[in-house]
Protein backbone atom coordinates (compact mmCIF):
# COMPACT_ATOMS: atom_id res chain seq x y z
CA UNK A 1 0.00 0.00 0.00
CA UNK A 2 3.01 2.26 0.02
CA UNK A 3 2.09 3.46 -3.46
CA UNK A 4 -1.13 5.05 -2.18
CA UNK A 5 -0.16 8.67 -2.74
CA UNK A 6 -2.38 11.72 -2.66
CA UNK A 7 -0.93 15.22 -2.57
CA UNK A 8 -3.13 17.11 -0.10
CA UNK A 9 -4.78 20.08 -1.79
CA UNK A 10 -5.11 23.50 -0.12
CA UNK A 11 -3.36 22.05 2.92
CA UNK A 12 -2.12 25.21 4.63
CA UNK A 13 -5.39 27.00 3.94
CA UNK A 14 -7.39 24.14 5.47
CA UNK A 15 -5.16 24.03 8.55
CA UNK A 16 -5.52 27.78 9.10
CA UNK A 17 -9.31 27.39 9.13
CA UNK A 18 -9.48 24.20 11.21
CA UNK A 19 -6.95 25.46 13.81
CA UNK A 20 -6.03 21.99 15.15
CA UNK A 21 -3.47 23.57 17.51
CA UNK A 22 -6.48 24.26 19.75
CA UNK A 23 -6.66 20.52 20.44
CA UNK A 24 -9.68 18.25 20.75
CA UNK A 25 -11.26 15.68 18.44
CA UNK A 26 -10.88 16.12 14.68
CA UNK A 27 -12.42 14.16 11.82
CA UNK A 28 -11.04 13.60 8.34
CA UNK A 29 -14.13 12.31 6.59
CA UNK A 30 -12.29 11.49 3.35
CA UNK A 31 -9.05 9.98 4.63
CA UNK A 32 -7.48 8.92 1.34
CA UNK A 33 -3.73 8.43 1.73
CA UNK A 34 -3.72 10.42 4.97
CA UNK A 35 -1.98 13.59 3.76
CA UNK A 36 -4.39 16.03 5.38
CA UNK A 37 -4.74 13.77 8.42
CA UNK A 38 -0.98 13.70 9.02
CA UNK A 39 -0.79 17.50 8.89
CA UNK A 40 -3.65 17.83 11.40
CA UNK A 41 -2.08 15.25 13.72
CA UNK A 42 1.21 17.13 13.64
CA UNK A 43 -0.60 20.20 14.97
CA UNK A 44 -2.61 18.39 17.67
CA UNK A 45 -1.33 18.02 21.22
CA UNK A 46 -0.76 14.58 22.73
CA UNK A 47 -4.16 14.55 24.45
CA UNK A 48 -6.05 15.10 21.20
CA UNK A 49 -7.04 12.68 18.45
CA UNK A 50 -8.07 12.39 14.84
CA UNK A 51 -10.53 9.94 13.30
CA UNK A 52 -10.22 9.15 9.61
CA UNK A 53 -13.15 7.81 7.58
CA UNK A 54 -12.97 6.35 4.08
CA UNK A 55 -15.06 3.90 2.07
CA UNK A 56 -11.99 2.64 0.17
CA UNK A 57 -10.39 -0.34 1.93
CA UNK A 58 -7.06 0.40 0.20
CA UNK A 59 -7.10 3.93 1.63
CA UNK A 60 -7.84 2.65 5.13
CA UNK A 61 -5.00 0.13 4.95
CA UNK A 62 -2.50 2.62 3.52
CA UNK A 63 -3.35 5.45 5.92
CA UNK A 64 -3.36 3.10 8.93
CA UNK A 65 0.16 2.02 8.03
CA UNK A 66 1.41 5.54 7.28
CA UNK A 67 -0.07 7.02 10.46
CA UNK A 68 0.93 4.16 12.76
CA UNK A 69 3.55 6.36 14.53
CA UNK A 70 0.70 8.44 15.99
CA UNK A 71 -0.54 5.43 17.95
CA UNK A 72 -3.92 5.74 19.65
CA UNK A 73 -4.20 9.39 18.65
CA UNK A 74 -5.34 8.16 15.21
CA UNK A 75 -8.28 5.87 14.48
CA UNK A 76 -9.40 4.70 11.04
CA UNK A 77 -13.01 3.76 10.28
CA UNK A 78 -14.12 2.23 7.01
CA UNK A 79 -17.36 3.76 5.80
CA UNK A 80 -18.94 6.62 3.89
CA UNK A 81 -18.84 10.07 5.51
CA UNK A 82 -22.53 10.28 4.57
CA UNK A 83 -22.97 7.95 7.58
CA UNK A 84 -20.66 9.97 9.82
CA UNK A 85 -23.10 10.38 12.70
CA UNK A 86 -23.72 6.67 12.94
CA UNK A 87 -20.07 5.70 12.44
CA UNK A 88 -18.85 8.10 15.12
CA UNK A 89 -21.60 7.13 17.55
CA UNK A 90 -20.61 3.47 17.15
CA UNK A 91 -17.03 4.47 17.96
CA UNK A 92 -18.16 6.33 21.09
CA UNK A 93 -17.40 9.79 19.66
CA UNK A 94 -19.84 12.64 20.15
CA UNK A 95 -19.04 16.31 19.61
CA UNK A 96 -16.00 17.26 17.52
CA UNK A 97 -13.79 20.32 17.16
CA UNK A 98 -13.10 20.16 13.45
CA UNK A 99 -14.17 18.19 10.38
CA UNK A 100 -12.46 18.15 6.99
CA UNK A 101 -14.04 16.77 3.82
CA UNK A 102 -11.90 16.55 0.67
CA UNK A 103 -14.41 15.47 -1.96
CA UNK A 104 -13.67 13.77 -5.25
CA UNK A 105 -11.26 11.05 -6.34
CA UNK A 106 -7.80 10.56 -4.87
CA UNK A 107 -4.67 10.52 -7.01
CA UNK A 108 -4.21 6.85 -6.16
CA UNK A 109 -7.66 5.97 -7.44
CA UNK A 110 -7.05 7.91 -10.66
CA UNK A 111 -3.63 6.36 -11.17
CA UNK A 112 -4.59 2.75 -10.34
CA UNK A 113 -5.26 1.17 -13.72
CA UNK A 114 -7.52 -1.52 -12.30
CA UNK A 115 -9.92 0.99 -10.72
CA UNK A 116 -11.19 2.35 -14.05
CA UNK A 117 -11.53 5.99 -13.01
CA UNK A 118 -9.37 7.52 -15.73
CA UNK A 119 -9.96 7.93 -19.43
CA UNK A 120 -6.17 8.14 -19.89
CA UNK A 121 -5.51 4.48 -19.06
CA UNK A 122 -7.21 1.37 -20.43
CA UNK A 123 -8.87 -0.56 -17.62
CA UNK A 124 -12.06 -2.46 -16.83
CA UNK A 125 -15.06 -0.15 -16.37
CA UNK A 126 -15.34 0.01 -12.60
CA UNK A 127 -15.10 3.45 -10.87
CA UNK A 128 -16.24 2.11 -7.48
CA UNK A 129 -14.71 3.91 -4.50
CA UNK A 130 -15.94 1.00 -2.38
CA UNK A 131 -15.01 -2.19 -4.20
CA UNK A 132 -17.59 -4.11 -2.15
CA UNK A 133 -20.57 -2.24 -3.56
CA UNK A 134 -22.61 -3.83 -6.34
CA UNK A 135 -23.09 -1.00 -8.86
CA UNK A 136 -20.12 -0.32 -11.17
CA UNK A 137 -19.52 1.83 -14.23
CA UNK A 138 -20.00 -1.29 -16.38
CA UNK A 139 -23.55 -1.61 -15.05
CA UNK A 140 -24.33 2.05 -15.73
CA UNK A 141 -22.88 2.11 -19.24
CA UNK A 142 -24.37 -1.21 -20.34
CA UNK A 143 -27.59 -1.24 -18.35
CA UNK A 144 -29.01 2.28 -18.16
CA UNK A 145 -31.52 3.41 -20.74
CA UNK A 146 -30.77 6.15 -23.25
CA UNK A 147 -32.87 8.58 -21.17
CA UNK A 148 -31.06 7.71 -17.94
CA UNK A 149 -27.63 7.99 -19.54
CA UNK A 150 -28.45 11.32 -21.18
CA UNK A 151 -29.74 12.69 -17.88
CA UNK A 152 -26.72 11.81 -15.76
CA UNK A 153 -24.23 12.88 -18.45
CA UNK A 154 -26.06 16.20 -18.84
CA UNK A 155 -26.62 16.84 -15.10
CA UNK A 156 -23.50 15.34 -13.52
CA UNK A 157 -21.08 15.95 -16.38
CA UNK A 158 -22.59 19.23 -17.57
CA UNK A 159 -22.01 17.87 -21.06
CA UNK A 160 -23.71 19.86 -23.82
CA UNK A 161 -23.59 16.83 -26.13
CA UNK A 162 -25.16 14.45 -23.58
CA UNK A 163 -27.75 13.21 -26.05
CA UNK A 164 -25.13 12.44 -28.67
CA UNK A 165 -22.93 10.61 -26.17
CA UNK A 166 -25.81 8.59 -24.71
CA UNK A 167 -27.01 7.69 -28.19
CA UNK A 168 -23.56 6.52 -29.28
CA UNK A 169 -23.19 4.42 -26.12
CA UNK A 170 -26.52 2.69 -26.74
CA UNK A 171 -25.63 2.10 -30.40
CA UNK A 172 -22.20 0.64 -29.63
CA UNK A 173 -23.38 -1.66 -26.83
CA UNK A 174 -25.98 -3.23 -29.14
CA UNK A 175 -23.06 -4.73 -31.08
CA UNK A 176 -20.98 -5.72 -28.03
CA UNK A 177 -20.71 -4.91 -24.34
CA UNK A 178 -18.63 -1.86 -23.44
CA UNK A 179 -16.10 -3.27 -21.00
CA UNK A 180 -13.12 -0.92 -20.82
CA UNK A 181 -12.33 2.73 -20.21
CA UNK A 182 -10.57 2.93 -23.59
CA UNK A 183 -13.73 1.75 -25.35
CA UNK A 184 -15.86 4.29 -23.56
CA UNK A 185 -13.41 7.15 -24.14
CA UNK A 186 -13.34 6.38 -27.86
CA UNK A 187 -17.14 6.20 -28.03
CA UNK A 188 -17.41 9.65 -26.42
CA UNK A 189 -14.76 11.06 -28.74
CA UNK A 190 -16.64 9.69 -31.73
CA UNK A 191 -19.97 11.08 -30.48
CA UNK A 192 -18.67 14.59 -29.89
CA UNK A 193 -16.62 14.65 -33.08
CA UNK A 194 -14.84 17.78 -34.23
CA UNK A 195 -16.08 19.90 -31.34
CA UNK A 196 -14.20 17.67 -28.93
CA UNK A 197 -10.96 17.89 -30.89
CA UNK A 198 -10.94 21.65 -30.38
CA UNK A 199 -10.86 21.22 -26.59
CA UNK A 200 -7.66 21.40 -24.58
CA UNK A 201 -8.66 18.34 -22.50
CA UNK A 202 -9.99 14.96 -23.56
CA UNK A 203 -13.69 15.21 -24.54
CA UNK A 204 -14.49 12.15 -22.38
CA UNK A 205 -13.65 13.83 -19.08
CA UNK A 206 -17.18 15.12 -18.44
CA UNK A 207 -18.83 11.79 -19.23
CA UNK A 208 -16.37 9.94 -16.99
CA UNK A 209 -17.09 12.42 -14.19
CA UNK A 210 -20.84 11.91 -14.62
CA UNK A 211 -20.63 8.12 -14.52
CA UNK A 212 -18.30 8.17 -11.52
CA UNK A 213 -20.70 10.43 -9.62
CA UNK A 214 -23.61 8.13 -10.45
CA UNK A 215 -21.72 4.96 -9.46
CA UNK A 216 -20.65 6.36 -6.09
CA UNK A 217 -23.73 8.45 -5.30
CA UNK A 218 -21.47 11.42 -4.66
CA UNK A 219 -24.20 14.08 -4.83
CA UNK A 220 -27.19 12.15 -3.50
CA UNK A 221 -27.44 13.05 0.15
CA UNK A 222 -24.46 15.43 0.18
CA UNK A 223 -26.49 18.25 1.70
CA UNK A 224 -27.74 15.94 4.45
CA UNK A 225 -24.20 14.77 5.14
CA UNK A 226 -23.01 18.36 5.46
CA UNK A 227 -25.82 19.14 7.89
CA UNK A 228 -24.99 16.04 9.93
CA UNK A 229 -21.34 17.07 10.05
CA UNK A 230 -22.24 20.57 11.21
CA UNK A 231 -24.47 19.14 13.92
CA UNK A 232 -21.50 17.21 15.34
CA UNK A 233 -19.42 20.35 15.92
CA UNK A 234 -18.89 21.90 19.32
CA UNK A 235 -19.27 25.71 19.58
CA UNK A 236 -16.36 27.26 17.63
CA UNK A 237 -15.86 23.95 15.82
CA UNK A 238 -15.08 24.20 12.10
CA UNK A 239 -16.35 22.28 9.07
CA UNK A 240 -14.05 22.72 6.05
CA UNK A 241 -14.94 21.26 2.65
CA UNK A 242 -12.80 21.02 -0.49
CA UNK A 243 -14.68 20.48 -3.76
CA UNK A 244 -13.46 19.79 -7.29
CA UNK A 245 -16.40 20.58 -9.54
CA UNK A 246 -19.19 23.10 -9.69
CA UNK A 247 -21.97 20.65 -8.78
CA UNK A 248 -20.38 19.86 -5.41
CA UNK A 249 -19.48 23.48 -4.76
CA UNK A 250 -23.04 24.66 -5.39
CA UNK A 251 -24.39 22.20 -2.84
CA UNK A 252 -21.78 23.21 -0.25
CA UNK A 253 -22.37 26.92 -0.88
CA UNK A 254 -26.16 26.56 -0.65
CA UNK A 255 -26.03 24.41 2.49
CA UNK A 256 -23.57 26.66 4.31
CA UNK A 257 -25.66 29.71 3.41
CA UNK A 258 -28.80 28.10 4.82
CA UNK A 259 -26.99 27.27 8.08
CA UNK A 260 -25.88 30.89 8.39
CA UNK A 261 -29.18 32.41 7.19
CA UNK A 262 -31.94 29.85 7.90
CA UNK A 263 -34.86 32.28 8.21
CA UNK A 264 -37.63 31.50 5.72
CA UNK A 265 -39.88 34.44 6.55
CA UNK A 266 -40.97 36.89 3.88
CA UNK A 267 -38.26 39.52 3.62
CA UNK A 268 -40.91 42.21 3.91
CA UNK A 269 -42.00 40.92 7.33
CA UNK A 270 -41.03 43.32 10.16
CA UNK A 271 -39.94 40.46 12.46
CA UNK A 272 -38.97 36.82 12.08
CA UNK A 273 -41.77 34.42 12.97
CA UNK A 274 -40.37 31.13 11.62
CA UNK A 275 -38.14 30.65 14.65
CA UNK A 276 -35.17 29.44 12.61
CA UNK A 277 -31.90 30.84 13.96
CA UNK A 278 -28.35 30.64 12.57
CA UNK A 279 -26.26 27.73 13.84
CA UNK A 280 -22.99 28.58 12.08
CA UNK A 281 -21.21 31.49 10.44
CA UNK A 282 -19.18 31.50 7.24
CA UNK A 283 -15.40 31.68 7.55
CA UNK A 284 -15.03 31.99 3.78
CA UNK A 285 -17.24 34.57 2.10
CA UNK A 286 -15.75 33.41 -1.19
CA UNK A 287 -14.17 30.02 -1.83
CA UNK A 288 -10.41 29.75 -1.34
CA UNK A 289 -8.60 28.50 -4.44
CA UNK A 290 -5.02 27.25 -4.99
CA UNK A 291 -2.15 29.69 -5.33
CA UNK A 292 -0.06 29.83 -8.48
CA UNK A 293 2.68 27.98 -6.60
CA UNK A 294 0.34 25.12 -5.72
CA UNK A 295 -1.03 24.94 -9.25
CA UNK A 296 2.53 24.59 -10.55
CA UNK A 297 3.28 21.90 -7.96
CA UNK A 298 0.06 19.92 -8.32
CA UNK A 299 -1.92 20.19 -11.57
CA UNK A 300 -4.82 18.24 -10.06
CA UNK A 301 -5.52 21.12 -7.68
CA UNK A 302 -6.63 23.46 -10.49
CA UNK A 303 -10.38 23.14 -9.87
CA UNK A 304 -10.25 22.90 -6.06
CA UNK A 305 -12.33 25.24 -3.91
CA UNK A 306 -12.34 25.42 -0.12
CA UNK A 307 -15.26 26.68 1.97
CA UNK A 308 -15.63 26.61 5.76
CA UNK A 309 -18.13 27.43 8.49
CA UNK A 310 -17.75 27.80 12.27
CA UNK A 311 -20.37 26.58 14.75
CA UNK A 312 -21.93 29.32 16.86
Amino acid sequence: MSDFAHIPVLLEEALSLLRPERGGVYIDGTLGGGGHARAVLDKLDMASKLVGIDRDSEAIAAASEALKPYGSRFTAIRGNFFDMKRLLAAAGIGATDGILLDLGVSSHQLDSCNRGFSYREDAPLDMRMDAAQALSAYDVVNGYSFEELARIIREYGEERYAGRVAGQIVKEREARAIESTAQLAEIVRKAIGGAGRREAQHPARRTFQAIRIEVNGELDGLEGALRDAESLLRPDGVLAVITFHSLEDRIVKRTFRSLEHPCICDRRAPVCTCGKVPTSRALTKRPITPTEAELARNARSHSAKLRAIEKL
